[in-house]
């Protein structure tokens, strides 16, 4: 069991946003006033402190963990920080315009309890965007999947297909269900995220897979720079009004 409280604050100096995530999140909700956001599974609050900082929407983040919320307050920015659960949050009905998740969604333990939750929260008409990976984006991670294999077939078991999500969403009352692709390629010139194990699934491979993984990675940027390709599939669907 991966201990989050333990790695927040390597998840806090190394995890990115995706710029494509925040961008299209941003043209989903617009320029209106009193925009209410919530992003569940902040973790150390990357994303919603980013929308914060772009936009004026009233921004929330919510996490189970303490140690990931004690990170995310850290950074200046107007966001209120929640701990609680993803099924049962404990906030207000019809409250907000868009709940979002970025790489959790594999972390919730009913998938049904949480998309019920989140369309109790929506306002009428609101969104709901779940950002995951699908089995082609895990199968082709570069360089997690390329350098560190043994994650491939573990991921597989944790992440919810996405013909699974759909059929929550349906069960949960979403209608124009929307699969979006994003993609952000790079230069990855340093190790470091991988070496503090600043993705889940380096918690969850043998230490001898992990080394090997993480010299090779370095043997391959001691001479170059690696080119990768950050991948996310956004899941949207509208509650009904």
């Amino acid at each position: 069991m991966i201990d989050y409280n333990q790695i927040a604050q390597a998840y806090a100096q190394q995890r990115q946003v995706h710029p494509q995530v925040v961008q299209s999140l941003r043209t989903a909700c617009g320029t209106g006033d009193g925009v209410r956001v919530l992003e569940v599974g902040c973790g150390t609050g990357n994303y919603i402190h980013q929308l914060a900082l772009a936009t004026d929407y009233l921004c929330y983040g919510l996490d189970l963990s303490p140690g990931m919320l004690q990170q995310a307050r850290r950074q200046p920015s107007h966001v209120s920080y929640i701990q609680s659960r993803a099924e049962a949050t404990g906030l207000a009905g019809a409250h907000f315009d868009l709940v979002f998740s970025v790489d959790v969604i594999h972390h919730v333990a009913d998938l049904r309890a949480y998309f019920r939750e989140t369309a109790r929260i929506l306002k009428p008409g609101g969104l709901v965007c779940t950002v995951t990976d699908s089995e082609w984006i895990i199968r082709n991670r570069v360089p997690l999947s390329s350098y560190f294999p043994a994650t491939v077939e573990l991921e597989l078991q944790r992440y919810p297909a996405m013909g699974l999500l759909r059929d929550e969403l349906l069960q949960a009352g979403f209608s124009g269900i929307r699969e979006e692709l994003v993609e952000f390629p790079y230069e990855l010139r340093d190790a470091a995220a991988f070496r503090a194990r600043t993705y889940s699934s380096l918690h969850l491979i043998s230490q001898r897979d992990f080394e090997q993984g993480l010299a090779h990675l370095e043997r391959d940027l001691a001479s170059r720079s690696v080119r990768c390709v950050s991948r996310y599939v956004m899941l949207w669907g509208s509650r009904s009004r």
